[in-house]
């Protein structure tokens, strides 16, 4: 149970900062500053991958063990 809430932890923690990044592009594009928006809005989204991946891996665990 440890390692399935330290994977969600992990995930959360991702969106967090992607959260971050979008804010911080929202704020550069109002501004004008277009490479500076590009660059946290595509950190955002990696963040967002991670994210995922962590729970993908949760996922594939549970399916793993899961009864037809």
């Amino acid at each position: 149970m440890e390692e399935a809430a330290k994977l969600y932890d992990a995930a959360a923690e991702e969106l967090e900062q992607a959260v971050a990044h979008c804010r911080t592009a929202a704020q550069h594009f109002r501004d004008k500053a277009v490479p500076r928006g590009a660059a946290h809005a595509w950190a955002a989204l990696g963040h967002i991958r991670v994210a995922e991946e962590s729970l993908e891996t949760q996922a594939r665990a549970h399916a793993r063990a899961s009864n037809p």
